[in-house]
């Protein structure tokens, strides 16, 4: 039986026999009329000889037991923990190696916790369910931006404690992991960032050869940026996995003793050693060194030990004779360290697994279900040689597919705001699905790739806007061959697409030779496609004055880029609020000669390889297995005109109005409310007519749709009744809406529809 066990019973015994021995007692001294003395000396003087020692006695052992009984009531009146939270994380997930929360301070501890389980009975870390553990991790760029999701994935896959994160980033990180973490919406996380830039003079005198550059230095100075009231912070590089529960690291604090302020683990390549190489010369460690990607900071202590002085000092006369750093921060740590040994606190090595180009690391665990964290700590990242790689590899490739979305989970039942508006919503609403809809967070990941561009000091820029799911990924290299200017992207994926798409854009070489194309992840969620979303989070990266608001099956025609720019002068689009239409047409056929110009078009029209209005199949009730064409969405184009135009003309708004326009960066954005298929660019148009938007088609421009398969949306708006009837209800509501905010004037848009 488990120690704990044994001790409920012996404290239940307890309960049940000391007060009836106390009773016992009692009743003794009363029937023999001896009053209980008050103090020792008072006994020494009123009893005689011979039982006093022994009455005595036994009094201080009743009082002592009582106390015990006391506090043991104490400590069964607390709320029992269920038996998996008395498990480790990696138990829980069928790992059977104990929970080490008794750490050493060397290896020694490390080789026993390899060699074998010991004992069912597991100790839990002493770490308080409510208490924050906090995380600091330097992050510069769009590449480690993605790894650090990774990361923060595995960190939050087997927490059960607050989590406070703070972020050392650049202008770019910040960007996207502030934007991440707002749409990822997960309790009991709080996020704060720390300007890299304002950091990097403390650092920059350092000459440093490691391929982090000057943010591989950055944790020399966390004493100095993170808050003074912050005591204690782990801090981990963004090529770390989590295997484990990282409370029963915090937990690794209560070990320090002394001056402990630095927990380490040893470094596990001979890289201190000097002997990888001839003439290989590093900087001067204690014995094999320390790897500085997991590290446990005292922050309190090392403020009062003058942390900034002593690295500094250290740094200075390293550098005199080694004149750069090889491995960054770790290489001033490990100088630091060889001085003032009493300084570290050594963790096992399974807090550190490191599978570096030299590693050691198979000598440190005898199984690898014992290990905590695996720090990928080579250039070649997945692609290191180590025996148990593939175990290592599957368990970090699990993290960077794993949707993101599940670990939203409340840690202590407490609804979130979400939660409360959707308790709102009434879910016998046959539309409560949509309406649901509307309230759903999306979290999104911007920049997911390289993004490099200035927009042009004339101020005629242009960006194309779309958005697209993985089943158009194949349009991605076309519309790049088509336009030349930027580009801003939002893919609605899932965190396993997101991954094949990132490898399908660095196999291509067309996407990787363009730096000015921004891929906007939001990561798939609900029932339906959030198009109006999505045509608001690439909207909202726009950098340029103007945007060309596309769909991603339509191909520009070839030198549209500049057309477009030419025009906002033609047409003082600065000072005006004008919409210039691109005229939309389409093709059935799936290889077609692009035409060059419009004279081409014109003759392609006439031959009939290209339509004249791009069509959406509409479902019509009173024939279910026909389909009409669609021809009210571009018919104010009025593509009689276009033909033989020279200069722009104007048009005016009809009812279902639904081009392609390019407009000021600054118009409205998209209706959220319209997810799917159906009424979402219609809506928008309406919204630019009511703003007074002057609609002017241009004559010399045009864009072809590309023939694809039914998208999931449109199937479901054709075959289901109650999609439409719903469509058709948020329709109306919208209307509604702009008659209350713009009154008499939207009094058209309702007269049209009914007319329609």
């Amino acid at each position: 039986m488990c120690r704990g066990r044994r001790k409920f019973l012996v404290a239940s015994l307890a309960l049940l026999f000391i007060p009836a021995l106390t009773w016992l007692y009692l009743s003794v001294g009363s029937f023999q009329v001896k009053p209980l003395p008050l103090s020792p000396l008072e006994a020494q003087s009123s009893t005689p000889p011979g039982g006093a020692g022994e009455r005595q006695a036994l009094e201080l052992r009743v009082r002592a037991v009582e106390e015990e009984n006391r506090a043991l009531r104490r400590e069964l009146s607390r709320p029992p923990r269920s038996p998996a939270a008395r498990l480790p994380a990696a138990g829980r997930h069928g790992n059977h190696s104990r929970t080490h929360s008794e750490e050493g301070t060397g290896d020694n501890e490390g080789q026993k916790a390899a060699a074998g389980n010991g004992s069912d009975c597991v100790q839990q870390p002493a770490v308080d369910k409510c208490e924050t553990i906090h995380v600091a991790i330097v992050c510069a760029g769009y590449n480690a931006s993605r790894d650090v999701v990774t990361l923060v994935k595995s960190v939050l896959f087997h927490r059960r404690n607050p989590l406070h994160f703070h972020f050392i980033t650049d202008a770019i990180a910040q960007q996207i992991l502030s934007s991440l973490f707002h749409t990822w919406m997960v309790p009991a996380v709080r996020v704060d960032f720390y300007d890299a830039d304002e950091l990097k003079s403390e650092v920059s005198w350092i000459p440093n050869k490691h391929y982090s550059g000057i943010y591989g230095l950055m944790k020399l100075v966390l004493t100095k940026t993170l808050p003074s009231d912050l005591h204690r912070v782990i801090v981990l590089d963004t090529d770390i996995t989590f295997a484990t529960d990282i409370a029963e690291l915090w937990a690794v604090f209560h070990k320090f003793k002394g001056q402990q302020v630095l927990g380490l683990v040893e470094n596990q390549s001979d890289w201190y050693l000097g002997n990888l190489w001839k003439n290989h010369r590093p900087w001067p460690a204690l014995g094999r060194g320390f790897n500085t990607g997991v590290i446990l900071l005292l922050l309190d202590r090392l403020r009062k030990l003058r942390w900034e002085q002593m690295w500094r000092l250290t740094a200075e006369r390293e550098l005199m004779s080694m004149l750069s750093t090889s491995l960054a921060d770790q290489d001033i740590f490990n100088a630091v360290i060889k001085q003032n040994p009493f300084l570290v606190h050594q963790l096992p090595c399974f807090w550190n697994v490191q599978l570096s180009d030299h590693t050691r690391s198979e000598k440190c665990y005898k199984d690898v279900s014992d290990l905590k964290v695996i720090h990928w700590n080579s250039p070649k990242k997945l692609r290191v040689k180590n025996k148990h790689v593939e175990f290592f590899r599957n368990l970090y490739l699990t993290f960077l597919e794993y949707d993101g979305n599940l670990l939203r989970r409340e840690l202590f039942g407490c609804p979130s705001e979400l939660q409360k508006t959707l308790s709102e919503l009434d879910e016998d609403d046959p539309c409560y699905e949509f309406r649901r809809e509307r309230f759903t967070v999306h979290r999104t990941h911007l920049y997911f790739l390289h993004y490099e561009y200035e927009p042009s000091s004339d101020n005629t820029d242009v960006t194309l806007v779309a958005q697209l799911s993985m089943d158009r990924l194949q349009m991605l290299e076309a519309i790049c061959k088509h336009w030349e200017g930027p580009v801003s992207l939002a893919l609605y994926l899932s965190d396993a697409e997101a991954q094949q798409f990132l490898r399908y854009a660095q196999g291509s070489e067309v996407l990787m030779s363009r730096g000015n194309v921004g891929y906007h992840i939001v990561y798939k969620e609900g029932q339906f496609y959030p198009v109006n979303l999505l045509r608001n989070v690439a909207m909202r990266q726009v950098n340029t004055p103007y945007m060309f608001l596309s769909d991603i099956d339509f191909l520009p025609m070839y030198g549209l880029y500049e057309y477009l720019r030419k025009s906002v002068v033609q047409l003082d689009m600065s000072n005006t609020k004008k919409a210039l239409v691109v005229p939309a047409f389409e093709t059935l056929r799936y290889r077609l000669s692009y035409p060059k110009s419009k004279a081409e078009l014109l003759s392609q029209l006439d031959m009939g390889t290209v339509l004249y209005t791009h069509t959406h199949p509409v479902f019509t009730p009173l024939s279910p297995h026909r389909y009409h064409v669609w021809t009210k969405g571009h018919a104010p184009t009025n593509f009689a005109k276009w033909r033989t135009a020279t200069t722009p003309y104007r048009v005016q708004w009809e009812a279902d109005f639904e081009p392609y326009v390019m407009v000021r960066r600054d118009s409205p954005e998209y209706d959220r409310r319209f997810v799917g298929f159906g009424w979402n660019k219609v809506a928008h148009i309406m919204e630019l007519d009511a703003q007074e938007y002057e609609f002017v088609v241009l004559p010399n421009a045009y864009m072809i749709h590309m023939p694809h398969a039914p998208s999931f949306d449109i199937t479901k708006f054709r075959s289901n009744k109650q999609y439409r009837v719903c469509l058709k209800t948020l329709k109306e509501e919208f209307q509604q809406n702009m008659s209350r905010r713009y009154g008499f004037a939207a009094l058209k848009y309702m007269t049209a529809e009914n007319n329609s």
